[in-house]
């Protein structure tokens, strides 16, 4: 057992996060398991629409919205992690928000180092509305139809972030702590990333996707999304590591923690504005509707 534990314990100085590089440029599983993340949630949302009845968009329609909201989501998580989490920092270098380079001491490529679940979120939320608007279909129905499928896919992004040895958790006394090479010391830590994969992927995605075509009103999903999400993401937090230029804030809670407060008051208030609007039976319940081609 003892064995297990050293190997356990040691295993994140043991990954290399590049799968390869050239010069300055690496390619980094971190990355992967965001096309990975995408095509699963994509994958899943086909399945849905082949096998579920009633859902009124075609599957034209679902790829212009995967594109919309890989953008929004890659545009929102930069630009929420710059306003959240380091706002003074880019006030002062504004290009390293859309340059992945650090000016500092001449040019070098960096990446960008800095991206924000809550923000990310804004951004899907704000293209699924633009695109839906444009196409002429129900937002509470794309919805409802996409959100069930997220968390699956989610859960490869936060083993990326695992890979990269980065958001490690707290320090530990547990022989559940591992050796994080990014961390400032060599003490055991939380896997956070791990429980979060864990809870905010693997067990909310098996929550929602049970709960997807149960009688909820059009667009439930969504709220019940907001406030899952924001429950197990809050409870992680108390296992992860805060940012060091912001540590703790109000009441001993990190940013992500109130950020996450505002979601679930969002998701509950979201839940009981939708009740109350005129009521149409779940997609999966509802006779097919014509197929465009």
């Amino acid at each position: 057992m003892d064995a297990f534990w050293a190997w356990w314990q040691s295993l994140p100085q043991r990954i290399d996060p590049v799968i390869f590089q050239i010069g300055s440029f690496r390619l980094q599983y971190y990355g992967l398991m965001y096309l990975v993340a995408f095509g699963v949630t994509y994958a899943l949302v086909l399945r849905r629409l082949r096998t579920e009845r009633g859902f009124a968009i075609t599957r034209d329609q679902a790829n212009d919205l995967f594109t919309w909201v890989i953008v929004g989501l890659m545009v929102g998580a930069r630009l929420g992690y710059v306003l959240f989490y380091n706002f003074g920092y880019y006030l002062e270098r504004p290009l390293e928000i859309v340059l992945p380079f650090d000016f500092r001491n001449g040019i070098r490529f960096t990446g960008f180092s800095g991206m924000s679940y809550h923000g990310g979120l804004i951004g899907v939320l704000a293209a699924a509305w633009g695109c839906t608007r444009r196409q002429g279909v129900s937002l509470r129905e794309a919805a409802d139809l996409v959100v069930p499928a997220a968390p699956l896919g989610y859960t490869f992004g936060r083993i990326g972030n695992f890979i990269n040895g980065e958001l490690y958790g707290r320090v530990t006394a547990s022989p559940i702590g591992m050796v994080f090479p990014l961390a400032p010391d060599r003490a055991l830590r939380h896997p956070s990333q791990l429980y979060e994969a864990l809870l905010e992927g693997v067990a909310l995605f098996a929550l929602l996707w049970s709960l997807r075509r149960r009688p909820f009103p059009r667009g439930a999903m969504l709220a019940l999304y907001l406030v899952g999400y924001g429950t197990a993401r809050f409870l992680v937090e108390f296992f992860r590591e805060p940012d060091a230029h912001i540590g703790y804030t109000w009441g001993g809670l990190t940013r992500g923690q109130l950020l996450c407060a505002g979601m679930i008051a969002a998701g509950l208030i979201l839940y009981r504005f939708l009740r109350r609007l005129p009521q149409s039976p779940p997609a999966g319940l509802r006779s097919p509707s014509p197929r465009r081609a």
